[in-house]
């Protein structure tokens, strides 16, 4: 896989209630990133086991572009606003994709 750009993120909230509001705000902005952004393959949200306040993001774009469109996006732009105040800590990885099952250009299970 050669095109393609990604991220991991982990986000970690004040306390439940902040939690539970930052949940709210990534609901709406995902909505809005799956009706109009083409070149956001995948972007999925995950709570950690064990861990209540920590919420990990997967993101994988077509390419840089797509990844610098989303981030230029309104909803995005009041994501990245408004979170800070749920939040006591964000760790970003930048990736890029090698091989992949179920994504354009990845290997598929018949190779």
């Amino acid at each position: 896989m050669t095109d393609g750009f990604g991220l991991v993120v982990r986000f970690t909230c004040k306390d439940q209630t902040s939690a539970e509001a930052f949940d709210r705000l990534v609901a709406e902005t995902a909505e809005k990133i799956r009706a109009h952004e083409p070149g956001t393959l995948v972007y999925a949200v995950h709570q950690v086991e064990g861990r209540p306040l920590q919420r990990i993001f997967y993101e994988l774009y077509a390419d840089r572009t797509a990844f610098e469109s989303h981030e230029a996006q309104p909803h995005v732009q009041r994501f990245l606003a408004e979170r800070e105040q749920y939040l006591s800590a964000i760790e970003v990885d930048f990736l890029t994709p090698q091989v992949a099952k179920g994504l354009p250009g990845g290997e598929s299970d018949n190779q």
